[in-house]
């Protein structure tokens, strides 16, 4: 037997969450207390969906597209959402409500949760859902909004799509994090990742454009669709700018006139450099510029957005019920 007192655990006192609320249990609790089984197969086994939404100054942008994907992901995984989509979305204004943000990261999950009996069969899960908000956050800090983020193409590929469906949001990215740490050794700030071809496929949530000769092109195989992709694509067309979404070399993405990342973290965001060489136009370059002024414009067109106090509450859904 060893000599002495055991381990002694840190106090949980000790850990630091952000401001936010979340909701799972059928109940709304600080971040802190936001907690999941040890046996839940999202943890174990990554076996979950999961999908962001963002407020901008008290209004959802888009909330309806973030729900059908969600959705979508669910179905295609043979999981089961325990409610409605009208019930989701009075749960996720309810968690920025409770929060009190007016510009939020507001994300929804459903794992496949845990089997009574501990069984290996997945139908035997009772799934889970969690909903949380938490304030805004961006891909790209403030500096590199301004002079471009620092890419690095890695040499490690994307988890195929013949493996892992990439249109459903998922949590396997350890191939994205080792990603990360090679960026990170070669001096680069992120990362993106090719596919089986070679091909660009994308960064750790977000997507990848490249301007080459007034065409805009970003991938098309082995990566998630966006919202904000999409956003992106139907802004272009908006601007009468010529957009596709196809292969895209290394090569044809380091002679881009300019390229830039999207994501619900931060939006249309520019890229100053990709393995130590510029894009030809300084970065934020002029289509970068103008796609980033029509996005933001779009967050209080009640056709792309609506505001969080416009959504029905708990109560309102009871009575609906």
């Amino acid at each position: 037997m060893a000599d002495g007192p055991g381990p002694q655990l840190r106090p949980e006192a000790g850990l630091t969450f952000p401001p936010g609320c979340a909701y799972i249990g059928s109940q709304f609790v600080p971040m802190s207390e936001a907690k999941i089984s040890v046996l839940d197969w999202g943890f174990l086994r990554s076996d979950a969906t999961y999908d962001v939404v963002h407020v901008w100054k008290g209004r959802f942008f888009r909330l309806d597209v973030h729900i059908e994907r969600f959705l979508n992901g669910i179905a295609k995984l043979r999981m089961e959402l325990p409610f409605g989509p009208e019930r989701l979305q009075a749960i996720l204004a309810e968690c920025v409500r409770r929060a009190e943000l007016n510009d939020a990261y507001v994300e929804m999950i459903l794992t496949r949760g845990t089997s009574p009996t501990f069984s290996r069969d997945p139908r035997d899960a009772i799934n889970t859902f969690i909903a949380f908000a938490i304030p805004f956050g961006s891909v790209a800090n403030a500096d590199q909004m301004t002079r471009g983020v620092n890419l690095h193409v890695s040499s490690i590929p994307r988890i195929g799509p013949d493996s892992v469906d990439p249109t459903v949001k998922n949590y396997h990215w350890l191939d994205l994090v080792a990603g990360l740490y090679e960026a990170y050794d070669a001096g680069a700030e992120n990362v993106l990742l090719v596919d089986g071809d070679g091909n660009l496929a994308e960064g750790p949530g977000f997507n990848v454009f490249a301007v080459n000769d007034d065409q805009v092109t970003t991938p098309d195989r082995g990566v998630l669709e966006g919202v904000t992709r999409r956003t992106a694509l139907e802004l272009l067309a908006e601007l009468q700018v010529k957009a596709k979404t196809a292969p895209l070399s290394i090569a044809a993405l380091k002679a881009a006139d300019e390229v830039f990342i999207t994501s619900t973290a931060g939006g249309v965001m520019p890229v100053g450099r990709i393995d130590g060489v510029a894009p030809s136009a300084d970065a934020p370059g002029p289509l970068t510029q103008r796609l980033t002024e029509r996005y933001w414009a779009k967050h209080t067109d009640p056709v792309w957005s609506v505001g969080v106090d416009e959504l029905p509450t708990l109560d309102d859904w009871r009575r609906d019920d």
